[in-house]
């Protein structure tokens, strides 16, 4: 088939399978997945995976589920993660947030934008693609990944310098609003405590108050982040307090500690030694520490796995391959160009593009807005348009 056929064909099976899609990634949301929690999701995945057609279905030792279609010499991964922010206040919602609802044009539920709605889309793309055969030398693997909310990229992490698994070609299926992306600011998470001197509180003088050390240092932190640099695709780098705690040996007593954190989001030319040492320039004090967060996630097979809490930055060449093959792909299905853009937050690419290099896209159902957001719903129409788009992209990579 020519490139047209080949098209009208995949935008065709897509359409056959718009409720396929649909009601699959219904079941995903009907399942509660919190980070670490994902067993009996990924048991229904890999059920999915092995009702499309797929030629292999394993699970890694994290509990990343990996499918596979084809065994070509070129690899492309397409990666969803399948764990999910919790509801929060349930009096938020208009409808139960693990109800799968299809109605209305749309699947409604907790996860169905961020992201189970990739992982959905992609798996019937492995369907279109057993039906149509795989016309060049291309293995697919659609990898439905686990722990990313809670730390994200640790799920490629493992997979990449663990398992063993490399892949030529990535496609995160992140919410990207049908557009594709080429990435997005890094992001590291940093504490920095003060060690003060305690007294009575009756006679405050003879003691060191770290309260008093951490909040001047706080005010030279909201005039860091006016100073940071930016970027004309990525934007500008920004840090922001997210906490702030103290202690004393009693409340009638000069406090000794205070610690806050720190939420530091890296554009492009940004490291963790830069913004290290931006920080400790700042706060510019001598009982003062100041520490990237490490973290160590229990995974629900039993596996330890940590990382360091620095998520590098990442964006592909708009003139990359990698990102010209998505932007055809687009236009080849749907007779337009699309936005080549970038996610405001931070995705699995930091371990895939972002450390490894792996040249990586966005493409994924749904608006990243409803990300974490209360009534959460994507379009069934965004579920087949994302199916069409994985299909077509692997038979032009």
């Amino acid at each position: 088939m020519n490139n047209m056929e080949l098209s009208g064909r995949i935008n065709e099976l897509a359409a056959q399978y718009r409720n396929y899609t649909a009601e699959n990634l219904s079941k995903l949301v009907k399942i509660k997945s919190l980070s670490s929690e994902e067993k009996n999701v990924q048991e229904e995945v890999m059920r999915q995976m092995h009702e499309a057609g797929f030629d292999e279905v394993k699970m890694d030792g994290l509990g990343n589920v990996l499918g596979r279609i084809g065994n070509g010499k070129k690899v492309l991964a397409i990666d969803g993660h399948i764990d999910t922010v919790d509801v929060g206040n349930p009096e938020n919602w208009n409808i139960d947030p693990f109800s799968g609802l299809i109605a209305d044009g749309y699947v409604h539920g907790r996860g169905t934008v961020d992201q189970k709605g990739g992982i959905a889309s992609a798996i019937t793309a492995g369907r279109i693609l057993k039906e149509i055969g795989l016309q060049n030398d291309v293995t697919i693997w659609v990898v439905s990944s686990v722990m990313e909310e809670d730390c994200d990229g640790l799920c490629w992490k493992y997979i990449i310098e663990e398992s063993g698994f490399r892949p030529d070609f990535a496609i995160s299926t992140e919410p990207t609003n049908l557009n594709v992306y080429r990435g997005h600011r890094g992001r590291m998470e940093i504490h920095v405590s003060f060690r003060g001197l305690s007294a009575h509180g009756s006679a405050p003088e003879r003691g060191k108050n770290a309260v008093y050390m951490a909040s001047r240092a706080a005010l030279e932190i909201e005039k860091l982040h006016e100073k940071l640099k930016y970027d004309e695709f990525l934007g500008k780098g920004s840090v922001t307090i997210s906490e702030f705690i103290s202690g004393s040996p009693s409340l009638c007593a000069v406090a000794d500690f205070a610690r806050f954190h720190l939420d530091r989001r890296l554009t492009w030319g940004e490291t963790k030694d830069s913004a290290v040492a931006e920080v400790k320039e700042a706060v510019n004090n001598p009982d003062s520490k100041v520490e990237v967060l490490w973290y160590d996630g229990l995974a629900f097979t039993g596996l330890k796995y940590g990382m360091e809490k620095y998520y590098p930055t990442w964006k592909m060449p708009e003139d990359h391959p990698a990102v010209q093959t998505g932007v055809k792909a687009f236009n080849d299905l749907f007779g337009k160009a699309p936005l080549v853009d970038k996610w405001t937050f931070s995705t699995n690419g930091i371990a895939i593009n972002g450390i490894h290099g792996i040249p990586t896209i966005g493409f994924g159902p749904g608006n990243e807005v409803m990300a974490h957001a209360p009534n959460e719903k994507t379009p069934i129409s965004d579920l087949e348009a994302a199916s069409a788009f994985y299909a077509m992209y692997a038979q032009l990579i």
